[in-house]
């Protein structure tokens, strides 16, 4: 049985393996908040009292409220809590959606050509020229008038973050496609006369998705952001329906002024270390991923191992075995 990324963390060395490691702990952090939110949470996302008492708004950390309460009256602790797990719900369907839909267009776009291959790149260099956060809030707004309950809030936008993922995988997956298509196997089954779908699933797909899980860890981060943004500027979930890091952010502007930092500074820094925990996997799985890192890495391996001839110096070995690698 594989432990993922275990293979990764051994292959990876020096600074690179820490990036990899520090992003790998942020980021199951945040995945075990998001799980466990219900045991983890000391009070509800949307509860502003305890045994009939009120929490009270803006109060500062104690020992009943950790990180102190919202300007809402909300527990801060909670929110962040519970806002981990609307985070990564979002992630999940936007991802899949992306992914799916990037897919099959690409697909279909690579293999057939012609002008529906024409069409489907200029509606993707359409969308991908378009800003990114600017489309999302013209989807949000669309799809659900900016505020909407938990389920109907993270449909809205994990489909407005999903369109402005597919042109990604499309060009990923068309690219791959474009170049697998004129290999010598693909030839020979549509002489043997194959189905085109059947060609596409068993012989395209497998081999023009290698590179999906980099992306997909990359757009994990910037998904995460996107909907940030979108609860910062308003057009997120409603509070009493789910927790979200962005929206507490937006409630929050007016406590800085006033001293009251608790309020803006943890759902602020759930974001911070959540993307960059995510960065960090997908950076370092891109650098591990790339053939002159991995001869770096090979050549430096020699460099280590190779044994060292009587009065031969440092210097003398390096230059031998970059030698080497370059014959």
């Amino acid at each position: 049985m594989r432990i993922p990324l275990l293979a990764q963390v051994r292959s990876s060395v020096g600074l690179q393996r820490s990036m990899l490691l520090v992003g790998i702990g942020l980021t199951s952090i945040y995945i075990l908040a998001a799980v466990f939110a219900p045991v983890l949470a000391p009070y509800g996302f949307a509860q502003l009292r305890s045994d009939g008492v009120p929490f009270g708004a803006q109060q500062p950390p104690s020992a009943s409220h950790l990180w102190g309460t919202t300007v809402g009256g909300y527990d801060v602790l909670s929110r962040v809590i519970w806002g981990a797990q609307t985070a990564i719900l979002t992630v999940i369907v936007s991802v899949v959606l992306a992914i799916f839909a990037g897919i099959l267009l690409g697909l279909v776009s690579g293999y057939f050509g012609g002008w529906l291959d024409r069409i489907l790149v200029l509606v993707c260099d359409a969308v991908y020229a378009f800003p990114s956060l600017l489309l999302a809030i013209v989807m949000s707004i669309v799809i659900s008038g900016g505020q909407s309950s938990m389920w109907g809030g993270i449909l809205a936008a994990s489909i407005s973050i999903t369109v402005v993922f597919i042109p990604q995988y499309f060009r990923v997956i068309r690219a791959e496609t474009v170049r697998i298509k004129s290999e010598a196997y693909i030839e020979s089954a549509k002489v043997i006369g194959t189905p085109a779908p059947r060609i596409m699933a068993r012989h395209v797909l497998r081999n023009a998705t290698r590179t999906l899980p980099l992306i997909l860890t990359l757009n994990s981060s910037e998904a995460l952001l996107t909907l940030a943004g979108l609860g910062f500027l308003g057009f997120g979930i409603e509070p009493t329906a789910a927790s979200e890091w962005g929206y507490d952010l937006n409630k929050a502007i007016s406590d800085v002024t006033s001293g009251i930092w608790w309020t803006s500074v943890y759902p602020g820094l759930a974001i911070v270390l959540t993307v960059l925990g995510i960065t960090l996997v997908g950076e370092s799985l891109n650098d591990l991923a790339d053939p002159r890192l991995r001869g770096r890495r090979a050549a430096a391996d020699g460099i280590n191992t190779a044994p060292s001839l009587p009065g031969e110096t440092g210097s003398e070995k390096i230059a031998q075995n970059t030698q080497e690698t370059v014959n």
